[in-house]
């Protein structure tokens, strides 16, 4: 199944996998630096919905990171997770958490893998972002939420945020 919005393809790999695509009009040191950087991911993480209040991040393996918006209609919404894998530039590996949860779901249940792979040519960087959840059922609830608008909202702001960075 593949489902696309403006320049972000989303496709679902298998039952508990969704891909994410999308090429950036900045060389890959940028786009990374707008992926990792506090200061920066404050500028696009809202997606156009609220306002980020908090983003903290220890970028190494074992480091958290958290980032929590309040949202236009006054919810808090946040999310927390670890490195796994770190290759600057390259290749991200975190743990995802949405700190909303319903109750009965476990932290374990309810967290998805996420590998960030940064690649470039002729100045333009392709990111794929391959979430991994632990079911179907947490796979489609990501789905269900509404990800996808403000994804592609998100990731029109990183570009921004990257080429501001020239």
């Amino acid at each position: 199944m593949a489902v696309t919005s403006g320049t972000t393809k989303l496709t679902l790999p298998t039952d508990e996998q969704i891909l994410i695509t999308r090429e950036f009009d900045a060389p890959k040191e940028l786009v990374y630096k707008a992926w990792t950087t506090p200061e920066l991911i404050k500028r696009w993480w809202h997606a156009n919905r609220g306002a980020v209040t908090l983003v903290e991040i220890d970028l190494r393996v074992g480091g958290a990171w958290r980032y929590v918006m309040v949202a236009n209609d006054g919810t808090e919404v946040g999310f927390h997770g670890e490195y796994r894998e770190i290759v600057p530039n390259e290749r991200l590996v975190s743990t995802e958490i949405y700190e909303g949860l319903p109750e009965g779901v476990s932290d374990e249940d309810g967290a998805t893998v996420n590998t960030a792979t940064f690649t470039e040519a002729n100045g333009r960087t392709t990111v794929t972002l391959l979430v991994q959840a632990a079911s179907k059922i947490s796979r489609d609830a990501i789905i269900d939420s509404g990800m996808e608008d403000g994804l592609q909202d998100a990731l029109d702001l990183l570009e921004q945020t990257a080429i501001s960075l020239r």
